[in-house]
């Protein structure tokens, strides 16, 4: 098999998988991810497996040989979402990072035009992360209206101008994800926390496709339980955050460095951020 994808190389991008009893799913999707990125820059897939019980590793190992850069990792227990994420974006290698659910409702076929939004030079400035919108999501009614309900209280409380932070595709570079507070559930605020951190995001329409294999593994009255007590926590955070300018002067009041008039986030423990306001936007 000729392609892109090579342990040898370093990639430039890692398409990061989550996954929970999705063993109907596992291969179909692989070779969707595979196909979509064939013949680009070297990009590796990483597959989290979240402690399934249904065969979902076996099938995932049984593909690593048609699929050299295709990269397995299990946790011994189910940890959730979010944890399964951090797992798979700490062990990337590319300096940029592509999630999509395991259940394939999303298209791997709009990582290429995602990806192209954030490494254009005329992007917006500051932008860190590019999100997908489902513009015709193929849900259930009931799972349509509990999550348009979310948005809508999320982007009023949080103040993220996301659409649809629950689209698991999402582009965003590896450095911005590291620099974020971790936390169970932290995946459904992406946005905010890129924007708190200082960054800037942008919503683009992707498309959206109905499940075909397997079970929906969402209970929604838990959901929006979890979700409430976690916004809250996230608003407690974003209040922690104070950015203003800093300006570096060199010795004997020589011209100030090239990091001078750069936004720097000063908050306890911190790290260094992406050095721009935060500010989220959306583009069909």
């Amino acid at each position: 098999m000729t392609h892109a994808l090579a342990n040898a190389r370093i990639p430039k991008l890692s398409v990061v998988v989550p996954v929970h009893n999705e063993a109907p799913n596992i291969a179909p999707l692989v070779r969707e991810i595979h196909d979509a990125l064939a013949g680009g820059d070297p990009y590796e897939i990483i597959y989290v497996d979240d402690g399934s019980n249904d065969g979902t590793l076996e099938e995932l190992v049984s593909l690593m040989g048609r699929f050299p850069g295709l990269r397995v990792f299990r946790h011994a227990l189910n940890c959730g979402q979010s944890t399964a994420l951090l797992t798979g974006i700490r062990a990337a290698r590319a300096p940029v990072i592509a999630t999509l659910d395991g259940d394939g409702q999303n298209d791997p076929g709009d990582i290429p035009r995602l990806l192209g939004m954030l490494e254009d030079p005329n992007r917006p400035e500051g932008l860190q992360m590019v999100a997908g919108l489902r513009r015709k999501r193929r849900d259930t009614p009931w799972r349509r209206l509990s999550s348009r309900i979310a948005n809508s209280v999320r982007r009023k409380f949080l103040k993220d101008d996301t659409p649809d932070t629950g689209c698991g595709l999402k582009v965003f570079y590896r450095d911005t994800f590291m620099e974020l507070p971790h936390f169970d559930h932290m995946h459904r605020f992406l946005p905010a926390l890129v924007k708190r951190a200082g960054g800037t995001t942008l919503s683009v329409a992707v498309r959206h496709r109905p499940r075909v294999r397997g079970e929906s593994h969402y209970g929604t009255l838990n959901r929006l339980r979890a979700g409430l007590v976690d916004m809250l926590g996230v608003m407690w955070l974003q209040r922690r955050v104070r950015l203003t300018d800093i300006t570096e002067y060199l010795p004997g009041g020589g011209t100030p460095s090239p990091s001078g008039g750069e936004m720097k986030r000063l908050e306890d423990a911190s790290g260094p951020v992406p050095p721009k306001t935060g500010e989220s936007r959306a583009r069909e």
